[in-house]
C-alpha cells in the first residue's frame, strides 16, 4: 500500500496536467481560426478592437449596450422599482470595459464625465432610499455623453 500511494499521486498529476494541455489546445483553436469571422475574431482577442474596422460593429453594440443599460434603468428609475434599476445597472460595467480605452482616446473630458456619472448612479442606487430625480438626471446625462462618443 505505501509503495501504491507515490504512484496514484504521480498518475493523478500527470491526468491534470494532460487535461490542462488538451483544454489550451482546444481554446486556442476556437480562439483562432484561419478565415476567421469578426465576431469571433473580436471574441478571441478584444484589444484590436479600438485598432481595427472589422470590428467596428462589435463596439457599435457594445455602445448599443449601454444605451440599452441606461434607458433600461431609467425605466425602472421612473416606475420606483430601484432594486430592478440597481439590477440593470449592474450591467454596465460590462460594456463600458469594452470601449472604455477608445472613449478616453477620443474625449477624456466626457470619458471623465461617464465614468463620474456611472459612479453617481451606481451610488445613487445603492442608498436604502435613492434620491428619484438626482438618479434620472445622472442617467440623462450619462446617455448624452454615451451617445456623442458612440457616433464615429
Amino acid at each position: 500500500m505505501n509503495r501504491f500511494n507515490p504512484l496514484l499521486i504521480v498518475a493523478l498529476i500527470s491526468m491534470m496536467a494532460l487535461v490542462g494541455c488538451n483544454n489550451g489546445e482546444q481554446s486556442s483553436t476556437t480562439q483562432t481560426p484561419p478565415s476567421g469571422t469578426s465576431a469571433s475574431e473580436t471574441a478571441a482577442s478584444p484589444t484590436p478592437t479600438s485598432t481595427t474596422t472589422a470590428t467596428t460593429p462589435v463596439a457599435t453594440t457594445d455602445f448599443q449596450g449601454l444605451q440599452g443599460v441606461v434607458t433600461n434603468t431609467k425605466a425602472a428609475v421612473e416606475a420606483g422599482n430601484f432594486s430592478k434599476a440597481k439590477g440593470e445597472f449592474e450591467k454596465f460595467e460590462g460594456f463600458w470595459s469594452k470601449v472604455e480605452d477608445g472613449v478616453k482616446a477620443k474625449s477624456p473630458t466626457t470619458y471623465k464625465e461617464i465614468e463620474d456619472k456611472a459612479d453617481e448612479t451606481k451610488a445613487g442606487l445603492k442608498v436604502s432610499a435613492p434620491n428619484k430625480q438626482k438618479v434620472l438626471t445622472a442617467l440623462e446625462v450619462l446617455n448624452k455623453d454615451i451617445t456623442s462618443v458612440a457616433k464615429p
